[in-house]
């Protein structure tokens, strides 16, 4: 059944149907169309176009046959329908009738399409995420196992200065970072609800699309319909930060490629990632890491076939903007795979530290340090590094490294070598000299990591730059777990509040209410503010809530921050949190206060403890005391926005 055959009087070919039709490829929307259609059957019954008894009827055949796509999505392939929209459609009439063809008022495939496919990208944008934090967190236990490890740093591929293998990993740790900034940018900018845009004009009933899109939790609505049914800027973003971040993957694969050669014998893949040679019984392959490198490709194939297919295309819509799902959903497939096969890499990987540390020793990666011993006798560098030139020379004529040449030999290159140089020029005192601000001084490494351990977590300066050091590698393996602690938690499903979620809001608020955790709402109350609740999902099921209360335009309170009970110590509060600071440095918020029993939970997240005394006095009256707690141990904390996101 086609949506749009009255104007025409002969069927399509089969062939162009086959050409035409998207459902083999759409079909994995079926749950965001079906959640559209629910929000716009209730912006329908708000303009009058659908009684309240007949929104009841299609709710519950929409959540019915959400309910059937979720247990077996693939059942949408055995039909022929031409997209997922008209399955859906002809779904629903054939489980409410004639009723089931009022849905559409108002509403075009376009704008239904371009929802259905931001809020696909929100929710894989989720697992992304998740995905990068849990290699960055594999990382950072590789360094941590390896941080005594000596390695040899290259330029050219030619062995220039020693690192440890933690400054290695830390590396990518860096690279992955700037991923997860480009992820949550895309992710930020595609949070807008191109529904009731209708076909480019517009819908002309007078739907309030800021409620609907609350509804459907995006932060809000599309300002231009023209726009809203033709950006897959949202696409293209996304494409992009998949593509740089397999640039990073493959890099990542190349250099243990390397390192696993039998040239250099660094590191020993797992058998969980590796294979063998049908001829050559002795082999083992890094096909892992190979095929990591190999996809990097694949993925920027569909950026650039994104790009070329947009750019040409006159508002508003298209039909070749059919193309956008394929290579899109292919991508993130791909990148989240090698995400997660790199993170099975590195869990698994053993490394031949013996083999690293002879490896830095050749190779003369010592030259510059006895170049900046001359240096610290008054001999100009430039004049000094020539010198060291020919002492290398003279050191590989004779077949040995610099340290072993007699203090006599050095000396007939320069008089001013004593016998101090040999303490500059060991492995140890060339890592240790790298303490300038993003070093791979080894001790600082291994102290850095021991306070990791024991959950030291002071509050740093983000700013992290510049090249291998000592205390400076403390420094940034602080920065790093505490900024992989934030954003692991704010990979976890969290999302705005949904008037579906009302009554699983207020079941938690009031079950914690009655203990005295937290003041009491009705369930009226909820209703009226759900625009400003948001709340965690653990397998689409509500664990948590919290709220964002308004006072003035430079100041909000979180409020009603709970969990199930049974989801505890598991992060959701703190992704909640989170949520909501992220949420205020966009609306250009200044202050966020909370009044707490816990202040040492909000002190992890970056609130320092303030005079209760200076609130307004609106303010405390909006908290009233808890009579199950004591007035005296609340405490006011504030946290400064625009100074903790620079």
């Amino acid at each position: 059944m086609a949506l749009w055959g009255g104007r025409f009087k002969e069927k399509a070919s089969i062939q162009f149907k086959k050409f035409n039709d998207s459902l083999p490829v759409d079909y994995r929307m079926a749950v965001q169309d079906i959640v559209g259609s629910i929000a716009w059957a209730g912006a329908l019954n708000g303009v009058g176009v659908l009684s309240d008894d007949e929104l009841a009827s299609l709710e519950s055949a929409l959540l019915e046959l959400k309910a059937s796509v979720e247990e077996n999505p693939r059942q949408i392939l055995a039909s022929d329908a031409e997209d997922i929209h008209s399955w859906v459609e002809i779904q629903l009439i054939e489980k409410t009738g004639d009723l089931g063809k009022k849905l559409h008022t108002g509403r075009s495939r376009n704008d239904q399409v371009a929802t259905d496919l931001k809020l696909w990208c929100k929710e894989k944008g989720g697992d992304l995420l998740f995905a990068l934090v849990t290699l960055q967190e594999a990382l950072m236990k590789l360094a941590e196992r390896e941080a005594g490890t000596v390695l040899p740093g290259y330029t050219h591929l030619q062995r220039a200065q020693p690192v440890t293998f933690a400054h290695w990993c830390l590396a990518y740790v860096e690279m992955f970072n700037r991923d997860i900034g480009r992820l949550k940018d895309a992710l930020y900018r595609a949070d807008t609800s191109p529904l009731g845009s209708g076909a480019l004009a517009g819908t002309a009933y007078p739907i309030d699309r800021e409620q609907l899109a609350q509804n459907l939790g995006f932060r809000k609505a599309t300002l231009n319909s023209l726009d809203a049914v033709s950006d897959r800027d949202h696409v293209i973003e996304l494409l992009s930060a998949a593509s740089v971040s397999m640039m990073h993957l493959s890099r990542f694969a190349e250099d243990l490629i390397f390192y696993n050669s039998g040239e250099a014998g660094f590191v020993e893949m797992s058998d969980l990632v590796s294979s063998g040679s049908s001829l050559m019984p002795q082999k083992k392959n890094p096909d892992a890491c190979e095929l990591i490198r190999g996809k990097a490709g694949r993925v920027f194939g569909s950026l650039t076939g994104m790009l070329t297919t947009m750019k040409a295309l006159a508002l508003a819509y298209n039909k070749d903007m059919q193309e956008d799902k394929e290579g899109l959903f292919d991508a993130l497939d791909t990148w989240q795979e090698c995400m997660e096969m790199a993170t099975l890499v590195v869990d698994g990987l053993k490394v031949n530290s013996a083999r690293t540390l002879a490896a830095a020793q050749q190779g003369y990666a010592n030259a510059t340090e006895l170049a900046d011993y001359l240096v610290s006798k008054d001999i100009p560098f430039r004049e000094a590094h020539h010198i060291v030139g020919e002492v290398v020379l003279a050191a590989i004529d004779k077949g040995c490294p610099l340290e072993d040449l007699t203090l006599t030999q050095l000396q007939a290159f320069s008089d001013k070598i004593e016998q101090d140089v040999y303490q500059h020029l060991s492995i140890e005192s060339t890592l240790d000299k790298r303490e300038a601000l993003g070093g791979t001084s080894r001790s600082q490494v291994q102290k850095a990591l021991a306070q990791i351990q024991e959950g030291q977590a002071d509050i740093l300066n983000e700013q992290v730059v510049g090249a291998p050091g000592k205390q400076q590698v403390k420094t940034a393996l602080k920065q790093v777990q505490q900024r992989l602690n934030a954003q692991k938690a704010a990979a976890m499903s969290v999302r705005r509040a949904r008037m579906s979620d009302v009554d699983k809001i207020h079941q938690l608020v009031d079950f914690w209410a009655d203990k005295g955790e937290i003041l009491p709402r009705t369930r009226q109350n909820i209703i009226h503010d759900v625009q400003n609740f948001v709340v965690a999902e653990m397998d689409g099921v509500v664990v948590g809530c919290a709220s964002l209360y308004i006072y003035e335009p430079g100041l909000a309170e979180i409020r009603s921050v709970v969990i199930d009970e049974q989801y505890h110590s598991q992060g959701q509060g703190q992704a909640l949190t989170q949520y909501l600071l992220e949420f205020a440095h966009g609306m250009e918020l200044e202050t966020i206060i909370v009044l707490t029993y816990i202040p040492q939970y909000f002190e992890k997240l970056g609130f320092i403890t303030i005079e209760k005394s200076s609130l307004a006095d609106n303010i405390i009256e909006d908290s009233e005391p808890s009579p199950h707690k004591n007035p005296v141990d609340e405490v006011a904390m504030a946290y400064q926005v625009n100074r903790s996101s620079k």
